[in-house]
Formats: C-alpha cells, structure tokens, sequence
C-alpha cells in the first residue's frame, strides 16, 4: 500500500496499476535543470547589486576627494571683525562661533596631502572568478534537490561566502575612508565656516535692523533667506578662480573707503554680468576683508544685502523695458506737439507738466512688483498702469456764445449793420505729471515698498545701468557728506538723544509716503519717526503742516528745533520740513536723508518758520 493507494506490479513485465480509485499525486518538485538556472539567476542578481553599490561608493569617494580638494584651495573664509562688532554684546556668541569653526577649517587644510590618495584598484580576475563561481554553484544547484546532505552542505558554503565578501567589502571601504578622511573633514569644515558666517550676518542684521525681529516666523524666515543667499553666494564664488583672484585684487583698494568699494563692486559687476556671482564675489570680499561693512548706504546689514539690493534681471529686460516706456512718453508727446492740427477748436489753452522720469525708479517699481526679476513681457502690463498713473490728462472743451458785427443791404439798397451770436470752442488741455517716484506708495504693501526703497538706495547696484540719471551724481559720485556737530550742541542731552537716532538714517532714500525703516521715509515721515522713536516727542505720522501745527513758532531756533517751509512743491501750506541742528544747517529728508546749508538761496527763498516740538 502506498501513499497513492494499492499497487500491482507485474513483475515480468514491469507494468504498475492501481487497483485503487483514489487519484495519484503528482509531482510538484522542481527539476534539477529549472533549480539550477533559477540558482544562476538569483546570483547574478545579488552579483549585480553587489557592483552597483560598489560603483556608487566609488562615486561617492571621488566626490569627497574633489569637494576636499576645493575646500583646500579657496582662500581663508576667516571673517574680520570690527571694533563695533565686538562691542555688542549680541554679536559677541556668533564672533566665538564663527572664529572657531575658521580655526578647525585652518586645521584642516593644513592637515590634506599635498598628494591625492592612491586610488582604489580592482582585481582584474574577480569577475571571472565571480562568473565560475555561478557557474559552479548554478551546478551544485541541479543535483541538490536529490540529497538533502548536498543542500545543507551548499547553503553553508554561501553563507561562509557571502560572510568573507561582505567583510572584505566592509574592510576595503574602511581603506578607502580613512585615505580621504583629510578631505573629508576639510569639506565639513568649510561647510561649517559658511553656516557660522552666514549666522553672524544674521544676528548683525537684526542688531542693526530691529524689524527683522518682528515676531518668529519672521526671524526664521529671515534667517533661512540669508544663510542660502550667503552660501549659494559664497559657493558660486568659489567655483570661479578667477572670482577669487579678482577679490584679492581688489581687496587694498576696498580698505580705503565705503565708496570705493562701492566702485570695485561696480567693476566687478560690468565685467561679471550674472547678479548672483557678482554678490558672491561681494560675500568673498567680505570674508577676506571684514571692512566692508555695507554696500548699501540705506540697510547696514552688511553683505546679507548685497543680493537682496541689486537688480537681478536681464541687461535686456530692463533697457527694454526703459524704452517701452520712453516709447509710451514720447508718443505722449508727439499727440500733445500736433494737439491744434489735429483737432478743430477755436481756442486752445495748455497746462502741462514736463514729460519725463528717473530710468532708476521705474526699474525699482519694476523689481519691487515681481520681487527681484523680471522680463519684459511680464512688465509690459505694469509699464501701461504706472504710466496711466503718472500721466493725468485731461481735455475739457466750453463753449461761449459770442457776437460779431455784419453789414447787411436791405431791398432798398441801404447798409446796416447787426450782432449775430455764435458759438465758440475753448479746448483747455492740462498735463499733470504725479511723479513716478510718488506711484509706488499708492500701489503697493509694506513689504513691496521696502524692495523698492532698498533697490533706489543701492540704484540696484547698477549705476552703470542709467549714468545720465540724477540719482547716480546724488547717490554714488556725490553721496552725502557728514556734518560735524560741535560738541557743545551735544551736551544738551535732548538734542544728543535726537540726532543720534536721526543720524542712523543718513543716506536713506526719499520715497514718497514713506515713515519707518523698512520702507525709507518722506521728510514728514522721518521727522514723525525721529521724534517718536527718540522717546522725546510721540507725535504719530503727521505731515509738514501738521508737525507745524503742533510746534510753538520761536525766533531763536536752538539745536533740536524743527525748520518749515512752502512752495517746495505744489501743495497749499507748509509742504517740507528739517531738524534745525545749528549753524544754519538742518537734517532732512532730502533725497537722500543729509545734511544741508539753509543760506543757499533755495531754502532762503522757500523758509517759511521754525518751530519747536512738544517735546517731552
């Protein structure tokens, strides 16, 4: 009796039956031929897997070699601080912070070869040897299924191989590691470098701009934006060693002054056109230099700014857009110069502004609007509304009826005369120009007013962009010069607290409705700002006339007094004001916020009064 139920076997023949109706089993063991080739498979699979991590290790190595080797080649990243840096207690954290994360990077540098390690060489035999050893096992494979001594046998065998490779592996990777360990570690440390640096600027930001600090999620996002802008800077900088060359070629020069740094970046940036490795090779200068504390006369953030200042799109997006609008003003021009010929009145009268606007400011509105790049087919719809703002046109047509004297002949041949009415037509045509630089205020937020105050106190870092516009001779060839209050005015603790906090906004930008330092100020808004922030006088955001109106007029204006006048520009009452600072000099809003004599016959023909605050 078997499994399969009774059995006959002729044993003559050799014939088997099964008297039994139960169904025979069948046979599902796999065959020696399938185990083996199913066997091979599974080899070469595992074989496959095995290089393919070997190669990606390779790969992986040669990077680390190529990024230590960078490292190693760049100049020292070791910032150098100020004397003011190392008087704020705030900044004392991110100085230690940043010193030794330079003193580990030194150490490292020092410590890579001069050689490169020897590579790693395989042995040309191994797949061969690996191809038999399928071969054989694949073999093992085909004849194991009958004996289960053979199986248990071959599964130990590659247990013990599999156990050896992998520890041969393991070991040839620890050779290989410890061989680029130096680096390795050097890659690590200028990786460190870069983000201690980047957190110095940071916290240096928000010490010398309080309104980084606003809330939370505002000085983290803050704090995100400009360690990549610093990096990505300082990374871009680095894979040009021309870039480097060209900072320590420059960098005598920038010792000098804040305003020939201001020209070596400007250099720099005619011949490097891309923005961003122009504010790389800034971000270079500064590490190797520490003296230049800002290329923007309005944010003192110091290099986080650079970036965040400079127009950022295409030469040809922005000439373009220049004259697309030049095009738009001229065609203004050419309707208004042909207004009588084409049109049929009897009386023209014209009232109109001169036609024209600062290339500088419609491209900062452009910037502002698309928050730093643009092209000229996204600002084609932007240049049509900020000219249907800043040219008002209007064309109003009366009519009179008048008389005028006819002879006349009556039947009987006798002349008289008569009054006969008709109409005349009076086109009056008046051209208001708002001023481009007075739009942005009426059309954007805080946050976008900000970009724009900062593109205007910078010219975008591009005064070789527009060299005929004003701003470059007030803004870069020309800047605002200091003024040396005596010493004595300073005794006057009042008037010290004033103009200290009035003197942290010298070189900001005019912008129109503009009253904190986020977004620059008017003169109202900075006289308002000064006032209330020194802690003397809470006046809130008052305009000209209504500082004015809150002022006790005085004779003998003192130190700390306020200066007014009228008919700077077309408004009724007062419509500009300064702080009276002694020696008939003020500090104002100008355009910039600076210093200016009041005996020029242009405040002497516009004073109106002085006046002195309610002060506390």
């Amino acid at each position: 009796m078997t499994r399969d139920g009774a059995v006959s076997v002729n044993l003559v023949t050799g014939e088997t039956t099964y008297p039994s109706d139960r169904t025979p089993e069948q046979d599902h063991s796999v065959s020696g031929d399938t185990a083996g080739a199913a066997g091979k498979a599974v080899d070469r699979a595992e074989l496959h897997r095995e290089q393919a991590a070997a190669k990606k290790k390779r790969r992986k190595q040669r990077r680390t070699y190529r990024e230590g080797e960078a490292a190693a080649g760049r100049p020292s990243s070791r910032l150098q601080f100020s004397e003011a840096d190392h008087a704020k207690p705030e900044l004392q954290g991110a100085i230690r912070k940043s010193d030794k994360a330079a003193d580990r990077l030194d150490a490292a540098k020092a410590a890579v070869p001069s050689k490169p390690p020897s590579p790693q060489h395989t042995n040309p035999l191994s797949r061969p040897i690996q191809e038999a050893g399928a071969a054989i096992h694949g073999k093992v494979r085909e004849v194991e299924q009958e004996n289960s001594g053979v199986q248990s046998g071959h599964l130990g065998e590659r247990g013990i191989e599999k156990v050896v490779g992998y520890g041969n592996r393991r070991v040839q990777n620890w050779r290989a590691e410890r061989k680029l360990k130096p680096w390795r570690d050097a890659a690590k440390a200028e990786q460190a470098v870069v983000k201690a640096n980047a957190d110095f600027y940071y916290r240096k930001a928000v010490a010398e701009n309080p309104q980084f600090a606003s809330n939370p999620i505002s000085r983290l996002w803050q704090k995100r934006k400009l360690q990549k802008q610093y990096a990505a800077a300082y990374w871009a900088a680095g894979k040009t060693a021309q870039a480097g060359k060209t900072a320590e070629a420059t960098a005598k020069a920038a010792k000098k002054t804040a305003q020939e740094s201001k020209r070596t970046a400007l250099f720099l940036k005619r011949h490097w056109k891309g923005a961003l490795i122009v504010g790389g090779i800034g971000l270079l200068l500064v590490m190797l230099l520490g003296s230049l504390q800002s290329c923007s006369s309005m944010f003192g953030g110091g290099m986080s700014n650079i970036m965040a200042s400079s127009y950022l799109s295409e030469d040809s997006d922005m000439l373009a857009a220049e004259e697309s609008y030049c095009a738009k003003e001229d065609e203004l021009r050419e309707y208004l110069d042909t207004y009588e010929a084409t049109h049929d009145y009897d009386e023209y009268h014209f009232d109109l502004d001169e036609i024209e606007h600062d290339p500088y400011v419609l491209i900062s509105i452009l910037s502002a609007l698309h928050k730093g790049v643009f092209t000229i087919d996204q600002a084609q719809g932007d240049l049509q509304t900020l000219f249907d703002k800043q040219y008002i046109l209007t064309e109003t047509v009366t009519t009179e009826t008048r008389y005028r004297t006819e002879t006349r002949t009556d039947s009987e041949g006798n002349t008289y005369t008569v009054r006969v009415p008709y109409t005349w037509t009076i086109c009056t045509v008046t051209l208001e120009n708002f001023d481009l630089s007075h739009v942005p205020v009426y059309m954007m937020g805080e946050e976008q007013l900000s970009l724009y105050a900062t593109y205007m106190s910078t010219l975008g870092n591009r005064p070789d962009l527009f060299p005929s516009s004003g701003y470059v001779n007030k803004y870069i060839d020309n800047p605002p010069t200091a003024w040396e209050i005596p010493a004595e005015y300073l005794t006057d603790e009042r008037f010290n607290t004033l103009i200290t906090e009035a003197e942290k906004y010298l070189g900001y930008p005019y912008v129109w409705g503009g009253s904190s330092p986020s977004t620059s100020f008017d003169c109202s808004g900075f006289v308002s700002y000064v006032l209330t922030n020194s802690g003397l006088c809470n006046t809130g955001r008052l305009g000209a006339q209504g500082l004015y109106n809150i002022s006790t007029p005085v004779s003998d204006p003192q130190p700390g007094d306020l200066v007014f006048f009228v008919g700077t520009y077309d408004t009724s009452g007062v419509s500009h004001v300064g702080i009276y600072v002694g020696d008939g000099m003020m500090l104002h809003c100008g355009d910039p916020i600076q210093y200016s004599n009041l005996n020029t016959s242009y405040w002497q023909s516009h004073f109106y009064a002085y006046g002195r605050p309610p002060y506390n």
